[in-house]
């Protein structure tokens, strides 16, 4: 595992997950049914949760490395040719991305409105989500933390399992609508949900009495995510608030990625919960300010002179 950025002391994270290639369109408001829209700027990007979060760990002076099925095979699949050239330039450790033969690598269209609010269409071939990783134990081998989205269940598991088989913190991107009685929020040490999964998955519009009732179902730490205000999160039987950073946003795309990248490296680097969540939110936060995407993730120094003029 390497990184363009990374000492030698420097923590290695796997993440584990979905990997798109984002066709992205700036306009000045969405586009309406039966309507043409002229786009202000276009632009072609990695996306995906775990390719994401990959990106920041690797701009933030982490060892990353990314594990999760594409379309293949090489020189077949032009748009996961496309991404894995991307990720080497970024230094990640790809070597645990898998090719599907007859597959193609997902794709979205995303919108990204004046606000930098974004709309977003995805393919992805069933073939990728019923993908299972070939060796689970191998991939976290050298790792320090694993963070995983949850778009990709039957990819992750297995590679959760092994990392907590190994004593590792493992962060889940819990970014899927799905059940509250879901293994993957057990098996993870850190569950940080999006606001509109945990709606979704709770049936709960409070998210405070969301995070209660997800407490109820497994003793992992709990966290949600809402944008730009703040982030809420449980303390024991607490619910308590971490700021987030006020900035012009640009784009939101990946921010939250960012967030759960820096989150993660943040915990490996032996930082509390407290310490992470605000390093993880000055890296999201900074993200926004600027559009491309992932390709918009902060470097360390700008994360660290953030944080150190708040």
């Amino acid at each position: 595992m390497s990184s363009a950025n990374a000492g030698a002391d420097a923590r290695a994270i796997l993440c584990a997950g979905i990997i798109v290639l984002d066709e992205v369109f700036r306009v000045d408001r969405f586009p309406q049914p039966d309507a043409k829209t002229q786009a202000q700027s276009f632009f072609i990007v990695n996306g995906g949760c775990a390719a994401n979060a990959a990106v920041a760990v690797a701009r933030l002076g982490g060892r990353a490395a990314l594990a999760g099925p594409l379309g293949g095979p090489p020189g077949e699949d032009s748009n996961g040719d496309r991404v894995l050239a991307a990720l080497a330039r970024e230094q990640v450790d790809c070597t645990g991305c898998q090719r599907l033969v007859g597959v193609q690598t997902a794709l979205s269209a995303i919108f990204i409105d004046a606000r930098g609010d974004r709309m977003i269409v995805t393919h992805c071939d069933p073939r990728l989500a019923a993908a299972t990783a070939a060796d689970p134990a191998s991939l976290v081998a050298c790792a320090d933390a694993v963070v995983a989205d949850n778009r990709f269940p039957e990819f992750v598991r297995p590679i959760c399992v092994a990392a907590r088989g190994r004593g590792l913190t493992v962060v889940l991107d819990a970014d899927r609508p799905t059940q509250m009685s879901d293994e993957l929020f057990r098996i993870a040490t850190h569950v940080v949900f999006s606001s509109e999964c945990l709606r979704a998955t709770t049936g709960l519009d409070d998210l405070g009495a969301a995070l209660t009732a997800m407490a109820a179902t497994t003793s992992s730490f709990l966290a949600v995510t809402q944008g730009p205000r703040d982030v809420l999160w449980r303390d024991g039987a607490a619910l308590r608030q971490s700021p987030v950073f006020a900035v012009e946003a640009i784009d939101t795309l990946g921010a939250g990625d960012v967030f759960h990248g820096a989150f993660t490296l943040a915990l490996a680097e032996g930082r509390d919960v407290v310490a992470a969540l605000r390093f993880a939110a000055a890296a999201a936060g900074l993200k926004c300010t600027r559009l491309g995407g992932s390709m918009a993730a902060p470097r360390r120094t700008e994360v660290d002179a953030l944080l150190a003029g708040r």
